[in-house]
């Protein structure tokens, strides 16, 4: 799996590819993203690691053919039905949800949007007072 995008490559952060050839007289690992390959010198494999398996949050704006998503009770901080929807369709073909019944209802009443404390009215409201272009006096 591609970790961080790589404009000049064409592959992006969460691509899954192939590990098709290693040429160590060359330091040079090949791998093949949907049928086109890409070259990394030994140097550049911080870019990739091993996705036998990903998480929902890697799989983000991906699709795979098929999709396995464990729902345990255990995991409680993860069973929001956001999370739970954004794993369900990335599946292409099959999705399987393994797991507790408990652990599903938990997730799909979940909301999961907890409050944020960003502070943003307060710092809006602070620039707008202080800087002449976001005044609210008309001259």
């Amino acid at each position: 799996m591609q970790v961080e995008n790589d404009y000049d490559r064409e592959v992006y952060n969460g691509d899954l590819g192939i590990v098709q050839r290693i040429d160590p007289e060359e330091s040079e690992l090949v791998v093949t993203f949907d049928g086109r390959a890409v070259s990394y010198g030994f140097g550049e494999l911080d870019e990739l690691v091993l996705a036998y398996a990903t998480t929902i949050h890697k799989s983000q704006g991906s699709e795979y053919p098929a999709v396995v998503i464990p729902l345990v009770t255990q995991h409680y901080m993860m069973l929001a039905r956001n999370l739970l929807y954004t794993g369900v369709t990335r599946g292409k073909r099959l999705v399987v949800l393994v797991g507790q019944r408990k652990a599903l209802a938990i997730a799909v009443r979940n909301q999961g949007s907890r409050r944020r404390w960003a502070k943003l009215r307060e710092h809006l409201a602070g620039s707008q007072s202080s800087h002449p272009m976001m005044s609210r006096e008309r001259h």
